[in-house]
């Protein structure tokens, strides 16, 4: 029967089985003959017939709180587009009034997730805690308990994937972890799905938005990082410890989970680079603006001959480059795929709305059913593929910045070339502005681009450098980065 009509056995059935579970709803279905619409009895209420899907949740801070808004407030909009009704059964925070400021009855409220893995009814359990300790132990609790899960912990899968994931598939369970690595931007969809027939050659992210801000205010403004910093804390953009922000742990933790899944590799967290913006001095971004570049601490990720590259460090990209407009608090990441080419995700990587914007999509993946057909017959995640070759940094072959603060007499520029030409490391820019009054004595800044060159051979001419006698402080390097070739491996 067209038209979406159901056949009228098939449509009786459905009404009487409504009926014996939820008969303020199935009411309104005898006045909708042929399912086209199942209402309620007022036309205020009306919404489809749905599902239940029981969820219980363990975390009811900032973004805890935002997925019970966002339940509360949406639950028309997901019923009438998917035909489910997501119930928040229970939540459990150890500080009550967390829960109760979010809304949640007395009733629904613990202190003890015992309450949510001995409920039968309860079928996904949303993990919001954080951390790497009682997260996992809660998270194999939950899957133990016969549970799926949701959770939005980069640092837990970064470090405890394989395990976690192992733990789901032996439990004939799955885990859903789409807000763990951009927030509110479909990253973990776009790569388990739309670029399922790609093989990925890389990934370049800006995957923290607390770092982009302070870079952005940096660039654009002349701010000091202290300064930059101090007014992103001021925002709300960055913790008051920034630590795992600032030195570059959490953007590592969201590319090791993304580098597993689009290489279909057991990505070993520990063996990313990592560095961060700490020591980014306000000067180097004027230089590098100057010469056309702009400065981002970048996730990078690039299938080589040789290996995977993995690695995060600030980076000058020129001004022309795709990650280059991204400001502020916003993510940008490019993903290469050999068919498709240069594919580009953008959004707020971070905040209440937009995390618990991609842990209802889970909760909605997982009740059509479509993540645990997903996790149980793809083949990208750590605890089913093997460990990938690593190209360790040494080799890599890049574009250096250089800054050399140095005696403002000749034959200086002369000494610095010969180290750089010993090692076969081209140069081919050089610049040196007179001197400003705020250098010490007869010191002035020089700064070098080199052509391209291998990692080791530069570290070992910086080191060189800096014995000078005219060189008056340790050198300041940043890599630049050129846009990825759209179909290169």
């Amino acid at each position: 029967m067209g038209g979406g009509f159901l056949h009228p056995e098939r449509w009786v059935s459905t009404v009487v089985d409504r009926f014996l579970r939820r008969p303020e709803v199935a009411w309104g279905a005898w006045n909708a003959f042929g399912g086209r619409r199942i209402l309620g009895d007022s036309p205020e209420d009306a919404v489809p017939m749905a599902e239940v899907l029981k969820v219980g949740l363990i975390g009811c801070g900032t973004v805890g709180q935002g997925v019970v808004a966002l339940l509360e407030a949406e639950a028309g909009e997901i019923a009438r587009k998917t035909g489910l009704r997501l119930e928040l059964s229970r939540v459990v925070d150890k500080v009550p009034e967390q829960a109760r400021k979010a809304g949640v009855p007395a009733e629904r409220i613990a202190t003890d997730a015992t309450a949510i893995f001995e409920d039968p009814e309860i079928q996904v359990v949303v993990e919001l805690v954080g951390g790497t300790t009682i997260a996992r132990e809660l998270v194999l609790r939950a899957l133990r308990s016969g549970k799926d899960v949701v959770t939005a912990n980069k640092a837990l899968l970064a470090k405890f994937g394989r395990e976690i994931y192992g733990a789901a598939r032996s439990a004939g369970r799955c885990v859903a972890f789409e807000a763990s690595c951009g927030g509110g931007i479909p990253l973990i969809l776009p790569l388990r799905s739309g670029l399922i027939a790609n093989r990925i050659s890389a990934i370049y992210g800006i995957l923290n938005g607390t770092c982009n801000y302070i870079l952005s205010e940096m660039d654009q403004k002349g701010k000091t990082y202290a300064e930059a910093l101090s007014e992103a804390q001021q925002a709300g953009f960055a913790e008051l410890d920034p630590t795992l922000d600032v030195n570059g742990t959490d953007t590592a933790h969201k590319l090791a989970i993304l580098a597993s899944i689009a290489f279909c590799s057991a990505v070993d967290f520990d063996r990313l680079h990592i560095e961060g913006i700490e020591s980014l001095d306000a000067q180097d971004l004027a230089a590098g603006r100057e010469l056309g570049y702009v400065c981002k601490l970048l996730g990078i990720a690039v299938r080589t001959e040789a290996g995977l590259s993995l690695r995060v460090h600030p980076a000058f990209v020129k001004r022309t480059h795709p990650l280059a407009g991204s400001g502020g608090s916003f993510n940008a990441i490019s993903v290469y795929g050999n068919w498709v080419g240069h594919t580009l995700y953008y959004g707020r990587g971070a905040g209440q709305k937009p995390t618990a914007s991609a842990v209802v999509s889970d909760l909605v993946d997982i009740a059509l059913g479509n993540q645990a057909r997903t996790f149980a017959q793809l083949r990208m995640l750590s605890d089913v593929s093997s460990e990938p070759v690593y190209v360790p940094m040494e080799d890599l072959r890049l574009r250096y910045y250089v800054r050399l603060m140095v005696a403002d007499r000749p034959g200086v520029m002369a000494q610095v070339s010969q180290v750089f030409g010993a090692r076969g490391i081209g140069l081919r820019a050089v610049t040196q502005h007179e001197s400003s009054g705020d250098e010490e004595g007869d010191t002035v800044p020089l700064v070098v681009l080199t052509h391209e060159a291998r990692e080791g051979q530069v570290r070992q001419a910086l080191s060189e450098l800096a014995k000078l006698e005219a060189v008056r402080a340790a050198p300041v390097t940043i890599r630049l980065v050129d846009e990825h070739a759209e179909y290169s491996l």
